[in-house]
């Protein structure tokens, strides 16, 4: 079981697997982008705050030039705001966007669910189950980020086995506005075995070849982060635009 455990953990911190990447290698400015984009997500660097070139390029024992390249690619995804002769800084989470990336999200994805009921890579569905398994690592070890990555992992592998791939690289590029207000929520004590079970309920559709089913199912998934937005919203007034 220890063995097993352990197992997942490793899952989740291979490039073989990273599905921020698509790549088994990845480049300085790419894991610098990855490493700053967590630091965001987990609020370990919050909205508002500058971020230095210098400061970032040291603690990561890199030069400034990959650190200045992960800011753009930062910039495009929205996360940071480049301000010529201010500096750079981490952008507030705007209620409008992140409504806007779940939408979205809802519409895309409820394309794909319905297609994996058509047709699902075998390959894929089996490594399903490992994802699912390291979501269960990480909520019982109190691990919200990694429970984050193995939960996109289950979703970039529902676009892979229906075989779209590239549609889940669209999403995987607007929802980091919904990422940093679905971390706040997992905390939460039932937040995590809830979307356990709705992952759950989403596959069990697909394998029944359900679409209606595997399009509620996902619906309702998506639809927690608006139960919890009210709550969020209001125990962290100083993070939102």
């Amino acid at each position: 079981m220890v063995q097993r455990q352990a197992e997942r953990r490793d899952v989740l911190r291979r490039p073989s697997v990273n599905i921020e990447t698509g790549e088994v290698e990845m480049t300085s400015a790419r894991r610098v982008e990855r490493d700053i984009r967590k630091a965001i997500i987990t609020m370990e660097i919050p909205p508002g705050a500058p971020l230095s070139e210098q400061d970032i390029a040291q603690k990561l024992n890199v030069s400034r030039q990959p650190v200045r390249e992960a800011f753009i690619a930062l910039a495009r995804s929205g996360l940071v705001d480049i301000q010529p002769r201010r500096g750079t800084f981490v952008v507030k989470i705007s209620l409008e966007r992140m409504l806007e990336s779940r939408f979205i999200r809802e519409s895309l994805e409820t394309a794909i669910v319905r297609r994996a009921c058509e047709r699902f890579d075998a390959r894929v569905r089996t490594r399903i189950d490992f994802y699912l398994d390291a979501q269960v690592v990480s909520a019982e070890a109190g691990d919200h980020y990694g429970f984050q990555r193995a939960d996109e992992m289950f979703h970039a592998a529902l676009a892979e086995g229906a075989g779209c791939p590239t549609a889940w690289s669209v999403i995987d590029d607007i929802k980091a506005h919904m990422d940093r207000v679905c971390h706040l929520t997992l905390p939460s004590a039932t937040a995590l075995p809830l979307l356990i079970g709705q992952h759950r309920a989403i596959l069990e559709a697909i394998d029944a070849r359900d679409p209606d089913r595997a399009e509620a199912a996902l619906k309702t998934h998506l639809s927690e982060i608006l139960k919890a937005l009210p709550t969020v919203q209001a125990a962290h007034r100083d993070l939102f635009i």
